[in-house]
């Protein structure tokens, strides 16, 4: 049996109920969701140079297809704070792009 692997997908949203992207896959994978998110902070640090409103990371088994996921489903942490570990994972943490 092989182990289950996680990575970290980091999409693109728009606002309201535009479907966000999947545009890019962390090269880091992890042994456990909960590692992943525990890391998604700095992968989102790592990718600011997307141009989309919202960027978020969201964790999935590595062998899984995209989600869909709408803007207005992201669930948005307050600021300066990650979501409670019993909070559905639909989102890990936002970049608000400066333009």
């Amino acid at each position: 049996m092989q182990a289950l692997v996680y990575v970290m997908a980091i999409m693109g949203c728009g606002e309201s109920d535009a479907a966000c992207r999947e545009v890019r896959i962390d090269q880091q994978s992890y042994r456990s969701e909960a590692s992943c998110r525990a890391a998604t902070a700095n992968a989102l640090a790592r990718h600011n140079d997307l141009e989309f409103p919202t960027v978020v990371a969201r964790c999935r088994p590595a062998n899984a297809t995209a989600q869909l996921l709408r803007g207005s489903d992201v669930l948005l942490p307050e600021p300066g704070r990650m979501p409670a570990a019993n909070r559905a994972p639909r989102m890990a943490a936002r970049v608000s792009v400066t333009r």
